[in-house]
């Protein structure tokens, strides 16, 4: 419960969708594929400089103190100077990391980083008496200040927000304390992306290709879609054999960053760390609930899922390792970045020309940083500087997921995009609960434009396959994530020891039950225990559900906009559009769970999951019509078999 809402510059996705086959050196790229960072800053002396500067106003906070309650002049005074240091210091933050991440192995960059932090550490502090202080006014006064003073409407929802956090907010003295530990809350975290990213000792692997590759996290994700099973077979065991290497270290930085959230919640006065986390978006404990029920009674629809995609494959047995093989080996889609541009643009046409005109502005303005190089981050994300514009980091390779990928980080961009240009700073930021709508509409609306315009059997049970492969990996897989985080902090909360080893055990056993191995579904080997090694998502404190909640909204309001467009010159209007790029231009102005009943979903009932259900089950039945027609003797043979 930091002053404002810094803690969200690094926010948005960190998936694990690069690929490091195609990483050369940054200086041999063209520019018009780099992130053109001098929008920020254009050198690092003004970085400095900002800083310095940042330095000395920071101080200057407490000049304010006490004089919250005098008028509302005085608290519109002291808020506006508060949130325009959140405001620089987001920018002075978002430079150095991105700095840092284009070669996470230069000492500079991270020196940057970890001085913007410390700075940020020290805003916390500077500013942790002024909610505190806040409480001790009447609640009728303040609001009759906001009244009073209409230059304080951008400060509303902060506001409310700060009474609605009385029951868990301290005096000043003991928030000045939490906001000084907060950096050595992010210490499991950061040890464990250093590792991961920078030091971890990746073995090298020569591939069925006869190509050797260095085994990062990269190289794996792209890597164990390997269609030769004894390849992939290497690339499993290699891979978390380098993890199963360092489980205990990696254990202990985990229960680190649990033991942070342990904290929060205890001096927070929560009746759990989950409750602790939640309630920071104001979401109910039971909407995260509902979500492991409804997966646990869906189970048979991923189960029907893992039948098909044995019978597509022609295996025997269906393992783990056999999950991300394409279903169809005769289609290998590629793309340039170019081409991934004009696809994607054009598969978000049904969001208007408003918004693909600006994403098109965007993506010729150098938002992106496309391709791997040697050093770089591995995975994506978006993040947004309020005044300039959203900047996304990708590790394009040219396959279909990293068209999706693309689709899925320009969602978040144009989110913020339009949140940051419709709102005042103060509510510019969003949550995760509702950031994460905005890039999987995007997947939704790609996929389904792909399906449109494919005729041909091959690419339809390709795409059909991703379709089917992206509701498995979000909607149960980041499930039984959710399910994993929760349990192991439950374990920490009964007081029962977090080790590499047990962390491993209670992943295998989550993992088997959801993949029905001991039904013979899905073979899950001991050699995967290790797997939660490889999530980073872990760090965020249950920030993994928000990935299946966000698919079950998303495909629900893609839905309705989808058919909207097919006839919107008959019905001369798009309300659906409307209301679904109003809840992103609303920014935080309300609450993720009201702005997506606002937009058309209620995520506080089961309706939208079943939903998403259908359009799986749907899926599947038109995947089995081609699969049962390519069999049919005298048809032509299936490509799809092996």
């Amino acid at each position: 419960m930091g002053c404002t809402r810094l803690a969200l510059v690094w926010f948005l996705v960190i998936g694990m969708t690069a690929s490091s086959t195609r990483a050369g050196e940054r200086q041999d790229i063209p520019d018009k594929y780099k992130w053109n960072l001098a929008d920020l800053y254009p050198s690092e002396a003004a970085w400095i400089k900002a800083k310095e500067d940042l330095n000395h106003r920071i101080p200057d906070l407490a000049k304010y103190r006490s004089h919250l309650g005098k008028s509302a002049q005085s608290l519109l005074t002291a808020l506006q100077a508060m949130f325009d240091l959140d405001r620089d210091l987001s920018r002075l933050s978002v430079y150095a990391s991105s700095l840092s991440d284009q070669d996470i192995r230069a000492p500079r960059p991270r020196e940057m980083k970890q001085s913007a932090e410390e700075l940020a550490t020290q805003f916390s502090s500077a500013c942790s008496w002024v909610r505190p202080e806040i409480l001790t006014l009447d609640p009728g006064k303040v609001r009759k200040f906001v009244a009073q003073e209409k230059k304080l409407q951008p400060y509303r929802m902060y506001l409310e927000e700060t009474l609605r956090r009385k029951p868990h907010t301290l005096g000043a003295a003991e928030e000045r304390v939490i906001a000084e530990a907060g950096e050595m809350e992010r210490a499991g975290s950061e040890v464990h992306g250093v590792l991961s990213n920078a030091d971890l000792p990746y073995p090298t692997v020569k591939l069925s290709t006869g190509e050797s590759v260095r085994l990062d996290a990269s190289a794996y994700t792209l890597h164990r879609q390997d269609r030769n099973r004894a390849g992939r077979d290497k690339i499993f065991s290699s891979f978390f054999g380098a993890l199963k290497t360092y489980e205990r270290t990696m254990g202990a930085t985990l229960a680190a960053s649990v033991k942070s959230h342990l904290f929060d919640k205890r001096v927070r006065h929560f009746d759990s760390a989950l409750e602790a986390a939640l309630f920071q978006d104001n979401i109910p404990t039971a909407v995260y609930k509902q979500l492991l029920d409804d997966v646990h009674r869906s189970l048979p629809t991923l189960h029907r899922y893992l039948a098909l995609r044995k019978r597509m494959l022609g295996v025997d047995v269906l393992r783990y390792q056999d999950l991300y093989v394409p279903l169809v080996a005769s289609v290998d889609m590629h793309f340039e970045p170019d081409e991934a541009r004009a696809i994607t643009l054009d598969a978000l046409a049904p969001l208007g020309l408003e918004y693909t005109d600006a994403l098109r502005k965007g993506f010729e303005s150098r938002w992106t940083d496309y391709l791997p190089s040697t050093g770089k981050r591995s995975g994506a994300y978006s993040t947004g500087v309020y005044g300039v514009h959203p900047y996304q980091l990708l590790n394009f390779n040219g396959r279909y997921d990293d068209l999706t990928t693309l689709a899925h980080e320009s969602g978040h961009s144009m989110h913020t995009f339009l949140s940051y240009g419709a709102q005042p700073y103060a509510t510019a930021d969003y949550s995760i609960f509702v950031a994460e709508v905005a890039s999987t509409f995007n997947e939704n609306l790609l996929i389904h434009t792909m399906l449109d315009r494919t005729k041909d059997d091959a690419t339809r049970l390709f795409l059909l396959g991703t379709l089917l492969d992206g509701l498995r990996t979000t909607l149960f897989r980041q499930t039984q994530f959710a399910e994993f985080e929760l349990a192991f902090h439950e374990q920490a909360e009964r007081g029962e020891p977090l080790t590499g080893e047990n962390l491993s055990a209670l992943y295998l056993k989550i993992a088997r039950d959801y993949y029905g191995h001991d039904k013979n579904v899905c073979q899950v080997e001991d050699l995967l225990a290790i797997e939660w090694a490889y999530v980073p998502h872990f760090y965020y404190d249950f920030y993994v559900y928000q990935y299946a909640t966000s698919m079950v909204a998303s495909t629900s309001l893609a839905r309705a906009v989808r058919q909207e467009a097919k006839t919107e010159q008959k019905s001369g209007g798009t309300p659906r559009r409307d209301a679904y790029l109003k809840m992103l231009r609303s920014g935080g102005s309300k609450y993720a769970i009201d702005l997506l009943k606002e937009a058309g979903v209620d995520m506080t009932t089961s309706a939208p999951f079943d939903a998403a259900i259908t359009e799986m089950n749907a899926t599947m039945d038109e995947l089995e019509r081609i699969v049962n027609r390519r069999s049919t003797p005298g048809s032509a043979p299936s490509k799809s078999k092996r």
